[in-house]
């Protein structure tokens, strides 16, 4: 790598990092090449890495289990440029070790951040203290996040983000009344956010008539309700069975001056589906384009589950089609709902045409959506049309399951079809170990070919 980098006329900088470490990671190459890199960067040329590259250096190194060189990199970073250390370094590093340690052992993580950032103001180390609680949010549990809280409340400056950290995902609406009545003894007041958490709680736990109290209140305190406000009641009354009075919620989002963005109508719709009046969602997913707002594949996704479960393979598939059309791609559940909708109906033509869109513009698992394809293939006995498939997932370095692996192979046995249960072999053989048989199958035609080849 040093050699190659001298002979060329590309100068090492921090920007040159920055776009090699953003392909580094999802490349899931190895991480100690990446940090070979940073150091020769850093010695040879003196270029100090940027945050973004910093952070994402520490990501590959965490997610390989490299602490050691974690924190040996933390360490010279800390030396050759302190400013690069921010909270979210502190996520990024607490959040691979809370990925595959304990609890205790990501506190214990934490104070050794501090330690090696000690000098540092109340406001940074509160900063930090709310990085930890958000990881362990993500990466844990809620309730290990309170805990830790709880235990570490009184070492720390808290302040209003920490509790908005907190209040976020409460399934009871008493506790989460709670923690904000501590909150408020605490002298932070609630904002924006605070009352976003409350109303959710309250909305999903059908206590519309509480959550409608709460925005009085935040009116009666200035505090603008915002679309994620309306949003969550907008699903709360569709939990309660009152998908109308959702749907002219939306209008007075409108006349309120705050407007309904696509999750909002998205909620809209769900409630209309959920009570099987697909008439008025369509009419809402058409409203929604008449102001701009494009549905998206969650919105999709809601209709896709209806027919799925009616085992309307018609509808949905007319609904794909308008779908692409508009240039919308299925997420994954969407795909998975088709593809087995063509499975039930025997529908090889469009199981494969949906292959086909996959292939060509990257959506949804292809390993997920290739098990169903390959069994519907398999019972229509369509061998070339699964080897063909099995060819272009390997192509784009996607790893076909052992047992859809399995079945072509003893189909293609049966039809006394070797070269390709041998090429199909050889093709799985890269991702991993395979059975015995397989592996003496390949070394068999390997030692095939060097015959004719010496022969020749």
């Amino acid at each position: 790598m040093e050699s190659a980098l001298s002979a060329s006329a590309v100068p090492v900088s921090a920007s040159l990092l920055d776009g090699v470490l953003r392909r580094f990671r999802f490349a899931h190459g190895d991480p100690l090449r990446a940090l070979s890199l940073l150091s020769h960067a850093a010695d040879r040329h003196g270029v100090v890495p940027s945050p973004f590259t910093l952070d994402t250096a520490l990501y590959v190194l965490g997610r390989a289990r490299r602490f050691t060189h974690m924190w040996d990199l933390l360490r010279s970073s800390r030396r050759l440029s302190p400013d690069a250390i921010t909270p979210r370094t502190a996520m990024v590093v607490l959040g691979r070790v809370a990925k595959v340690c304990s609890v205790r052992e990501t506190v214990a993580s934490f104070r050794r951040l501090l330690r090696m950032f000690s000098g540092r103001g109340d406001d940074q180390v509160g900063q930090f203290f709310n990085a930890l609680l958000r990881t362990l949010c993500q990466e844990k549990s809620m309730s290990d996040a309170r805990n830790v809280y709880h235990a570490l409340k009184y070492e720390f400056k808290v302040n209003r983000q920490t509790f908005n950290i907190l209040l976020s995902g409460w399934k009871s609406a008493e506790d989460a009344e709670a923690f904000v009545a501590e909150m408020r003894e605490l002298g932070v007041e609630p904002d924006l956010v605070t009352y976003n958490s409350l109303i959710d709680c309250h909305c999903k736990n059908r206590g519309i008539e509480q959550a409608y109290k709460l925005l009085d209140e935040m009116r009666e305190k200035d505090i603008s309700p915002d679309v994620i406000t309306y949003t969550s009641l907008i699903g709360g009354l569709g939990l309660i069975g009152q998908p109308d009075k959702a749907k002219h919620l939306l209008k007075e989002m409108h006349e309120l001056g705050c407007y309904p963005d696509v999750a909002a109508y998205n909620a809209a719709i769900r409630n209309f589906v959920i009570a099987k009046r697909l008439g008025e969602a369509f009419a809402l997913m058409d409203e929604m384009a008449s102001k701009g707002l494009m549905p998206n594949a969650t919105t999709y996704n809601l209709f896709f589950r209806c027919y799925y479960w009616a085992y309307d393979i018609t509808s949905a598939w007319q609904l794909y089609e308008r779908m692409r059309s508009e240039g919308c791609f299925p997420n994954t559940q969407s795909c998975m709902f088709i593809v087995r909708l063509c499975h039930r109906h025997g529908r090889v033509a469009q199981a494969l045409e949906l292959w086909s869109d996959m292939v060509n513009n990257g959506f949804g698992s292809f390993t997920l959506v290739s098990d169903v394809l390959f069994d519907l293939l398999c019972d229509e006995g369509k061998l070339e049309e699964a080897e063909r498939c099995f060819h272009q997932m390997i192509a784009l370095g996607q790893k076909p399951s052992y047992v859809a692996f399995r079945r072509i192979k003893i189909l293609m046995q049966l039809a006394n079809r070797e070269e390709s249960v041998a090429r199909l072999t050889a093709q799985m053989a890269q991702f991993g170990l395979l059975a015995l048989e397989d592996c003496q199958r390949i070394r068999h035609c390997i030692r095939i070919v060097m015959e004719l080849m010496l022969m020749l």
